[in-house]
């Protein structure tokens, strides 16, 4: 009798770890790569999310530079596009965006318009963004957590995409996470894009900075928000 209890608990455990490979195997080959199709929203003058995830800051900045409250200092806008922004406008707003591996990483044109210049700069190795207690902050307990000016935002692996917008120029900033794969682009310089046009593709955790320069936007969502790449209106203008 306990032979045969013995070999249907092994047969249970068994079950068991099939079924839990099968669904990571799911999760890792299929869910990840879901390419759901979006709808930007068909009204003028608004800045749409360029990613799936959690906003986790909305700073102002001026002349380059936005200010840390963690590190109280200002910090170069430059410092996370690892590359120069210019000498035109340089006031505006900074949207920080983490994306989960449970969201959509295909990430979406923010506002209709050229691509002027893409950079994309290499890291030694990536830091991990969130700890344990962030993650379940922000993912599960709904509380905000400000990530900016940590350690990451200045040495991951990151593609700067500037895009020249028919009313203001915008960054869109891709920062890998420590298990990022690749980042993946679809488009060139020179390209025209349609708001919320497919552009790239992040493998795994990552985070998109959005820097816009225009300094009068009406923002219509909060850090702490669930936003959805080519869909949801972050501002109008």
């Amino acid at each position: 009798m306990n032979g045969a209890v013995s070999i249907n608990w092994l047969w249970a455990a068994f079950l068991i770890l099939v079924l839990l490979l099968s669904v990571f195997y799911f999760y890792r080959k299929v869910w990840f790569y879901r390419d759901p199709i979006r709808r930007p929203p068909r009204v003028d003058n608004v800045i749409i999310s360029p990613a799936d995830g959690r906003v986790m800051y909305i700073k102002q900045f001026e002349k380059g530079e936005v200010y840390s409250n963690k590190l109280g200092e200002k910090i170069e806008l430059k410092e996370i596009t690892k590359a120069n922004i210019g000498t035109g406008a340089t006031n505006g707003w900074l949207i920080g965006i983490y994306m989960s591996p449970l969201d959509v990483h295909f990430n979406y044109s923010p506002v209709k318009g050229r691509v002027e210049k893409i950079v994309y700069t290499s890291a030694k190795a990536n830091l991990p963004m969130v700890d344990l207690w962030e993650y379940i902050n922000f993912m599960f307990l709904r509380k905000t957590v400000d990530l900016f000016a940590k350690k990451f935002h200045f040495v991951n692996e990151r593609n700067a995409i500037f895009l020249k917008g028919k009313d203001f120029p915008v960054i869109m900033v891709e920062i890998a996470d420590k298990f990022v794969n690749k980042i993946s682009c679809f488009v060139r310089e020179g390209d025209f894009l349609e708001i919320g046009q497919k552009i790239s593709f992040i493998e795994r955790g990552s985070q998109v900075d959005l820097i816009i320069f225009k300094e009068d936007l009406q923002f219509l969502v909060k850090p702490g928000d669930q936003v959805y790449g080519g869909e949801t209106v972050l501002a109008e203008y």
